[in-house]
């Protein structure tokens, strides 16, 4: 990382909507040095009076939805609409060599060369979910510049796939037809988190299949969302190809918006939100912490050996290892 500025001054440049100094403070929040960690909080501080005015979408859904390409269409028709859109592109990352795919930039050539978007592909790590840990810094970074629109799309769906959820607005779910059952391999808990539901790659011979797809779903979602009254989740169909239901795909997401901002619900659910961003941060900070702990690192290579050799059990280690941990801190 270049030399940093110090955080007003970087503050200052990336409200101004320097592309260079928004790449820079992205780069900040990332960084998981000590010393970055105290820079990015600063920065971050100082950012907050110009935050919190975007619309926030999460996009998720099944390997191969086309999930970058809907970006690429969708990023190019809110553009030509006026908007600015960053897109935090959420890469799966190998858990032993630490390597990241972060592709999403081939798949989205339009929006990679328009001024009025920023893409940031950014490794997942070993965070649950997918999602890496300065999305969410990343998102008040990318407000701050001015960015009125902003989508997060995740790794895919499974079970942990939902802690996007937990930093959005709208939470948009992007399926395919012609895979079999419909529903087979995906988790309940993440349709019903969904505020809104495409069948994408809708054209040519898979329109038919695309609309059978949509109507099976919106079967599912009457079971799953049964009480009466309640809000629909819509389940519409969309292609990237030709641009067909992107609009209503989009005027879905806003409607959801609107009536949350009517009721009141989405001041209480960003309160929410931020309360639950507090504990990971908590979380975050103390793993951290008892990883970088002189007593710790001293006793973790014999208690590995020994849980490994099933001489102590993990529960065991586990109470050593805390112990020491505590004792940093009497």
């Amino acid at each position: 990382m270049r030399q940093s500025l110090d955080p007003a001054t970087l503050a200052e440049r990336v409200v101004a909507g320097s592309r260079a100094h928004v790449a820079r403070a992205l780069t900040l929040v990332e960084s998981t040095r000590p010393d970055h960690r105290d820079q990015a909080r600063e920065l971050l501080t100082i950012l907050r009076p110009h935050t919190g005015k975007a619309v926030r979408v999460g996009l998720s859904g099944v390997p191969g939805a086309g999930k970058s390409t809907f970006c690429n269409a969708m990023g190019v028709r809110l553009i030509e609409r006026g908007h600015k859109l960053a897109v935090l592109a959420v890469d799966p990352s190998s858990s032993r060599s630490g390597g990241s795919v972060l592709g999403d930039r081939t798949r989205m050539a339009d929006l990679a060369v328009s001024e009025n978007a920023f893409i940031r592909p950014s490794p997942s790590g070993n965070h649950l979910g997918g999602v890496a840990r300065a999305t969410r810094e990343g998102m008040l970074i990318m407000e701050a510049a001015g960015y009125d629109t902003i989508i997060v799309e995740t790794v895919g769906v499974g079970q942990s796939e939902v802690a996007v959820a937990g930093m959005v607005d709208t939470f948009l779910l992007l399926m395919i037809a012609r895979t079999g059952d419909q529903l087979q391999g995906i988790k309940r808990g993440i349709l019903e988190m969904a505020d809104v539901i495409s069948v994408n790659k809708a054209d040519g011979d898979g329109l038919t299949e695309a609309r059978v797809a949509a109507r099976e779903l919106t079967i599912a979602m009457k079971l799953i969302r049964s009480e009466s009254g309640g809000r629909r989740t819509p389940v519409l169909t969309s292609s990237s190809y030709t641009g067909d239901g992107l609009d209503e795909v989009w005027d879905a997401v806003l409607a959801h918006r609107a009536s949350l901002e009517e009721s009141g619900s989405l001041a209480e659910r960003r309160a929410e939100q931020q309360r639950d961003w507090m504990w990971a941060l908590v979380q975050d900070d103390l793993l951290t912490a008892l990883r970088r702990s002189p007593s710790v690192k001293a006793l973790v290579p014999g208690l590995e050996a020994s849980v490994e050799s099933g001489e102590l059990s993990a529960v065991e280690a586990s109470v050593e290892i805390l112990h020491a941990f505590r004792g940093d801190w009497a």
